[in-house]
């Protein structure tokens, strides 16, 4: 519980508040813990922590992109949820929101990514032409499929037209993240010892780090693309029925930002962002390293991205 409540506070959209000065604050008030200036620590110190943990990348250091912070992760993500899951979508509806979410899954992936390898403008530009085709031809062609099934009642029809953009979403979402981070399979991500030296590049913990960013992201995505649509359903038939289309909108808007606000922490505590494996799991060139006190290594780290 200690990691989701880690993750609830590096997504927390309160944290989108935070100025750069008040970043460089918390630059110096860590900095002070780290080397004694500070002898323990202090509400105002977890404070500097939460902010830096929500706004820099662990690798680099610098300063995430706002709208591509965890922290905005879930009212980024609210605008494509609620167009996606807009009830009575065309073909150009379909599409101009499968293009806008995948848009922003090329974002996220790109800025939060481990950053041993980056990727090259072409190879960005080509790997979001292949996730926007992918997600585009599920939803499309799913929407195709779903009203042919006539053996099935119209209410199951309805209800698996609605879920038509969760199936396009979790599918082009995986794509996405391992065409995005496609570079730190081929060449390895960077391992860490205990004391944060780093001792080489490995493949297996890349495969590692991309796959369980890859489950993460359906794990948010299926109660987020799932939960709400149902409901909605569901409220249509009641309460809303007879509702103007406004009353139907915010309804759904509310759905969608309740859901995500729980949803997102869980999905990214699942798997920690600074992973740790055995060397037993590991390539044979780490299998004997020692520390600086000459013991074997058991275990090393790295950076998962999120």
């Amino acid at each position: 519980m200690s990691i989701v409540k880690h993750c609830a506070e590096i997504s927390d959209p309160t944290m989108l508040f935070n100025t750069s000065s008040d970043i460089e604050q918390s630059k110096r008030l860590v900095w002070d813990y780290k080397n004694g200036v500070i002898p323990e620590m202090t509400p105002e110190l977890w404070r500097a922590k939460r902010i830096l943990d929500s706004t820099l990348h662990p690798d680099t250091g610098e300063v995430v992109f706002l709208p591509f912070r965890m922290s905005s992760c879930v009212l980024s993500n609210m605008v494509v949820t609620v167009g996606m899951l807009t009830p009575g979508l065309g073909t150009a509806g379909t599409l101009f929101w499968q293009v806008a979410n995948q848009s922003l899954n090329v974002a996220i992936n790109t800025a939060n990514a481990n950053k041993s390898h980056p990727l090259t403008t072409q190879q960005i530009l080509t790997n979001y032409a292949m996730a926007v085709t992918a997600s585009c031809s599920v939803a499309l062609g799913l929407n195709l499929i779903v009203p042919r099934l006539k053996s099935l009642s119209a209410n199951t029809r309805l209800i698996l037209g609605r879920l038509v953009p969760f199936a396009a979403v979790v599918s082009a979402g995986v794509v996405n993240v391992f065409l995005m981070r496609s570079e730190e399979i081929k060449k390895g991500i960077s391992v860490f010892d205990n004391d944060g030296n780093t001792v080489g590049t490995s493949k297996t913990a890349a495969w590692y780090a991309v796959g369980e960013t890859a489950a993460s992201r359906v794990i948010n995505a299926t109660p987020i693309m799932v939960i709400p649509p149902l409901i909605l359903v569901k409220l249509q038939k009641t309460f809303l029925k007879g509702k103007p289309k406004r009353v139907e909108l915010l309804t759904n808007i509310g759905l969608i930002f309740g859901t995500s606000l729980v949803a997102l922490p869980f999905a990214l505590g699942v798997f920690p962002q600074r992973r740790s494996l055995p060397v037993s799991k590991l390539e044979d060139k780490f299998q004997d390293l020692k520390d600086k006190d000459g013991n074997k290594i058991e275990h090393l780290q790295f950076n998962r991205g999120i």
